[in-house]
């Protein structure tokens, strides 16, 4: 993977990406083309032309300069989630963003025609003339303005304060709106995490419909409509009705404007999700046609456990979600009947299976336990990796700790082999060590306390190979005196109860971001966040600014936060790197997280009359959004 552009480097590409030969900007001779789908529409007068639709500065593809086959318009694209909430999925493969990467994983301009940056600190976004919301409604500053001003700053429907990602050192920015295309963010110190935030899988979302959302809003609306609205919705008030309106990233309200390729058309606990082409949409290829090529993308709800059965008989046109390495020698075999082809990408997380030891656990005498890095190590050192790697993925993973993949500039062997040999006889040596030395009858250690060493980990349930995976660990831990409990939980009701301190280990993936590079946020590092199943409480401190949770109280905890800091207001590439390095180095030496391989591949359903999928890729969720870095607008189905 190449590494992101230094500052002065980005700054020089979000600023001049006209000249670039994948993204360009500016209609000048460019003859546009109708979409066939939406010839009746214009032709009846519901919706303008193509030419009237598209901004003033659209953003031009040069697919064939990517080494792709330009497309045509039309077809429905089949896919298949596990659960209703998973639509949200559109909205990260569909991978509009202010600013997003590259397929060489540079930022660059998308929504926005170009970013000046100055210093790290000051940001001036411009925004493209003529750019539309999927309604018709311009794009401008104000959609921004409204966000900022009167969603994030607004106590009740912000009542945490304005996002961490807005603040340096705790101070906000001073933003200046100059006109309907140019606005300005300027903080008093660097904020290295504004732009790449901005191109994550899951954006922070810093603007908003203003034209839908003001009337909803307590200091534009009507006071009698919105209260009349907040009875019907049965709901506590206007801010909550605002905010469950308000789900840019959710995608589940139809009637909210979107920017991304395609719009929800379907009503919310829908068994069948049907996604159509935005028609406002700021992206042409350089023939004139209009992206995404694909009409629409049909989204069927089914259980997870029915997805890779319902793609071997050909019910998915793209698929990824829902599959993993343990089916792709069946899915292979059903290529000719099920009439698609399985690409086995990369995957991009750092640990395909890990665990997580919560230190914020809400049990004293088991927190002791798990803070004790002893522990940590020794239930790490009584995995056999090499037997999971081969009972189940044929030995084409690698057996290693959670730690920087090959593909990042970081990756650091020691850092992978980190306590991840299968050693029982060093696992017994550091357990008797810090005390747990005593047994029952069936050979499980005892707790200080008298209660048997049994560890429960939870689970979202949704992947067969956790559960194999655990059964095997339950064995070699057996071996040592650790009973392993397995408990498949609801994924909502599993991140609620390790956010609540009551989840002792959860199951997960390792970190998203097993790529890293030096301008990538060491947030999954530290204790910034609760989605983090290493210190939940940690990072409920952090993201409320002391309002809940707890405050990093072990020392490498406090290490790793003044790090986060460093980072955040490092100037260079070269700071940021040492930082980095001495964060993956805290983790390998502490074991946080227990990964047990990473590298596996990941199966690519694709139909074989899908163009420009890529037959080999990686699938990761930050940065790359999965299908997003590969830009889904851009696939097309032949006739």
């Amino acid at each position: 993977m190449t590494r992101l552009a230094s500052l002065s480097r980005r700054a020089a590409a979000l600023a001049g990406a006209a000249a670039m030969s994948v993204f360009a900007s500016g209609a000048a001779a460019l003859d546009m083309v109708e979409t066939p789908i939406l010839m009746h529409p214009v032709g009846e007068g519901q919706l303008p032309a193509v030419a009237d639709r598209a901004p003033e500065e659209p953003l031009i593809v040069d697919i064939e300069g990517k080494g792709r086959r330009v497309g045509q318009h039309g077809g429905t694209i089949r896919t298949i989630v596990g659960r209703a909430k998973d639509i949200r999925m559109m909205v990260v493969y569909g991978y509009a963003r202010l600013v997003g990467y590259d397929d060489h994983y540079n930022l660059v301009p998308d929504i926005l025609r170009a970013v000046d940056e100055e210093e790290g600190r000051v940001f001036t976004l411009h925004l493209r003339k003529g750019h539309k919301w999927s309604d018709g409604h311009p794009f401008t500053t104000e959609d921004i303005r409204y966000w900022w001003e009167d969603v994030a700053n607004n106590e009740e429907l912000s009542p945490g304060g304005v996002p961490a990602l807005m603040l340096v050192n705790g101070e906000p920015p001073n933003v200046t709106v100059t006109d309907e295309t140019t606005i300005r963010f300027e903080w008093p110190a660097a904020n290295p995490s504004f732009l790449p935030a901005l191109a994550q899988a899951r954006p922070p979302f810093i603007y908003r419909p203003a034209h839908f959302m003001k009337k909803y809003h307590v200091k534009y609306g009507d006071a009698a409509e919105i209260a009349a609205m907040v009875e019907k919705s049965k709901v506590r008030g206007w801010a909550q009705l605002h905010n469950r309106l308000d789900n840019m990233y959710d995608l589940d309200n139809p009637d909210l404007p979107t920017l991304q390729p395609w719009m929800n058309t379907s009503p919310k606990g829908a068994q069948r999700y049907v996604m159509r082409r935005n028609p406002y949409f700021h992206r042409f290829d350089m023939d004139g046609r209009q992206l995404p090529y694909i009409d629409e993308v049909d989204m069927t709800v089914a259980a997870g456990g029915l997805i890779p059965a319902k793609v071997n008989v050909g019910e998915s046109d793209l698929q990824a979600r829902g599959l993993s390495f343990a089916d792709a020698p069946v899915l292979k075999k059903g290529e000719e009947g099920g009439g698609y082809v399985t690409h086995l990408w990369k995957s991009g997380v750092a640990s395909e299976i890990a665990l997580y030891p919560n230190l914020t656990y809400e049990d004293p005498a088991w927190r002791e336990v798990m803070r004790d890095v002893r522990f940590r190590r020794a239930l790490s050192l009584a995995v056999d990796r090499a037997i999971i790697n081969k009972s189940l993925f044929f030995g084409l993973a690698k057996p290693a700790a959670n730690s920087a993949l090959p593909e990042s500039p970081f990756y650091d062997e020691a850092n992978a082999e980190a306590w991840a040999q299968f050693d029982p006889a060093e696992a017994n040596r550091l357990l008797d060590e810090m005390g747990l030395d005593q047994r029952a009858g069936d050979g499980t250690r005892l707790m200080p306390d008298g209660r048997p060493v049994e560890i429960i980990v939870e689970t979202a349930g949704e992947r067969p190979e956790e559960a194999d995976a655990l059964e095997l660990v339950a064995e070699t831990w057996r071996d040592i005196g650790v009973k392993l409990i397995y408990r498949p939980l609801d994924r909502d009701i599993l991140r609620n109860r390790a956010y609540a301190g009551q989840s002792m280990m959860p199951v997960w993936f390792g970190w998203n971001n097993g790529v890293p590079t030096p301008e990538a946020a060491p947030q999954e590092l530290a204790p910034v966040d609760q989605a983090n199943f290493s210190w939940p409480r940690w990072g409920q401190y952090y993201q409320t600014s002391g309002g809940s949770g707890e405050e990093p109280d072990t020392p490498e905890g406090k290490r790793l936060m003044e790090l986060f800091d460093q980072w955040s207001s490092a100037k260079t590439d070269q700071e940021r790197s040492e930082i980095w390095k001495e964060m993956l180095a805290i983790h390998a030496d502490q074991v946080f997280v227990i990964g047990l391989v990473n590298q596996a591949p990941q199966p690519v359903v694709a139909s074989n009359k899908l163009r420009n999928v890529p037959e080999k890729g990686l699938y990761a969720w930050d940065p790359g959004a999965h299908f997003g870095v590969h830009r889904m607008d851009e696939f097309f189905f032949v006739k």
